[in-house]
């Protein structure tokens, strides 16, 4: 497989592999792009067939839930629906396995994902959540948390099979929402500050599939660099970030499964 990357990233994987050897503490940030790479539609597509004419702001804000819940409702249904069918793919075993072999070796592998799929618990990884997950609910008043949706109640099936009817809350009675966190809405406290801790604390940062550009997450690649840290990015469209080191322009199924067979190799 190797063989088949340009000479140029050839010589990037040589680097990249060389730093991944010799660093202890890794923060690893993964975004829509490792998903897009199971099949999973990135949130900045284009919305098709019943959702094409509407926006961020009519389906994930607080604002549009408060406006119309049973819209908001109805389109985490079908992105659920959407969902439900995805695996993970070669990059998401590959971290997996990474963290595994962790276990019994000096590094200390942190997991951060600004996706809401399941996909890297799926491959057997251990993860923090930045924007929430998409199997969960709770309410949208106080917060309380309703039992999980169960995945395999979902239909992949490309019809109108979610159920749009709006559940309330057993302690309040306010309307139950997913638990995801939308724009304008802060990130969970103790999520971000395991994210933010192993950013600081990290030797070595690597962004997948993200494009550096939602914050407060963006941010976390320039603590990392603030405190020494090497900066690694893994995109097949390489961000105008300054801060990294070393560009790996291909897909993370590619890339990771190199990288992490040269490292358990040891």
């Amino acid at each position: 497989m190797l063989a088949e990357l340009s000479p140029t990233l050839i010589a990037e994987v040589a680097l990249a592999t060389k730093l991944l050897k010799l660093k202890q503490r890794i923060c690893i940030l993964t975004g829509a792009g490792i998903s897009a790479e199971s099949g999973i539609p990135t949130f900045r597509d284009k919305q098709t067939g019943l959702w094409e004419n509407y926006g961020v702001e009519d389906l994930a804000t607080p604002e549009a839930f408060i406006r119309d819940p049973k819209l908001v409702w109805s389109w985490y249904q079908w992105r659920r629906q959407v969902v439900a069918d995805k695996a993970p793919n070669p990059a998401h075993h590959a971290l997996a396995q990474w963290q595994y072999h962790a276990q019994s070796s000096d590094q200390q592998i942190t997991l951060i994902t600004q996706n809401v799929d399941d996909l890297h618990e799926q491959a057997g990884s251990t993860v923090t959540h930045l924007h929430g997950n998409l199997w969960r609910n709770k309410c949208s008043q106080c917060e309380t948390p309703v039992q999980n949706q169960a995945r395999d109640s979902y239909s992949s099936k490309d019809t109108v099979g979610y159920d749009e009817a709006l559940m309330t809350c057993y302690q309040c009675g306010g309307y139950i929402r997913p638990d995801i966190v939308w724009f304008g809405e802060a990130l969970p406290v103790d999520e971000w500050q395991t994210a933010e801790t192993a950013a600081t604390n990290c030797e070595l940062f690597i962004s997948i599939g993200t494009s550096s550009l939602v914050y407060p997450a963006a941010g976390l690649a320039q603590s990392a660099k603030q405190n020494g840290a090497k900066i690694i990015e893994i995109n097949p469209n390489p961000t105008p970030n300054t801060l990294v080191d070393i560009t790996l322009a291909e897909k993370a199924g590619v890339i990771l499964p190199l990288l992490i067979q040269e490292i358990i190799a040891l």
